[in-house]
């Protein structure tokens, strides 16, 4: 499948929703059936390489933790190295911390640094960009250790949310690219 229609039907037709979860309102968009059906997580994994390809991308960040199942299956399948981020507190050694706010509150994360060089340029790889607010962080995190970001790359974008203008100016001309907007 290499049309982006066709992609986008299968991807689509593999992602469950689910009412009021977390809690009652919300419309809960489930990967699990994606990341079930072989033929549907390997079209994902496909349209993230060639992603990456066109970037120029020599790394793939992950973030914690649907990053991780998408992005390290989209860095084997281009040939790149993977770099997690992670919450705060759970990579061993030396890490850059990023703070960011939430809708109710604060977090934060972390990347080793000594992953990154000022050779790489990265592609963020995630499931979902909400409000961008750990797109932004990570972009940060990125920028910190001297890499060049190659872009953002995600399964769906919460279009509602305004995420992407929250993006654009940590983005810095990088693009952002969606596969499915809801």
């Amino acid at each position: 499948m290499t049309d982006l229609t066709d992609i986008s039907t299968l991807l689509l037709s593999r992602i469950r929703d689910v009412a009021d979860y977390p809690e009652p309102g919300v419309m809960f968009k489930d990967i699990t059936p994606l990341l079930a059906d072989p033929a549907a997580f390997s079209a994902l994994t496909d349209a993230f390489a060639g992603i990456c390809a066109r970037t120029g991308a020599t790394k793939v960040v992950g973030l914690e933790a649907r990053g991780f199942i998408l992005g390290a299956p989209v860095a084997v399948r281009a040939g790149l190295g993977f770099v997690p981020v992670r919450k705060a507190g759970k990579l061993p050694g030396a890490t850059l911390s990023q703070a960011y706010d939430l809708e109710y509150g604060s977090a934060e994360i972390e990347i080793h640094a000594e992953d990154l060089t000022a050779d790489d340029r990265v592609m963020v790889v995630d499931d979902v960009l909400a409000t961008g607010g750990t797109a932004e962080a990570s972009l940060r995190l990125i920028r910190r250790a001297g890499a060049e970001v190659a872009g953002v790359s995600v399964l769906m974008e919460l279009g509602f949310l305004g995420g992407r203008d929250r993006l654009a100016p940590a983005l810095d001309g990088a693009p952002l690219e969606a596969l499915l907007t809801v």
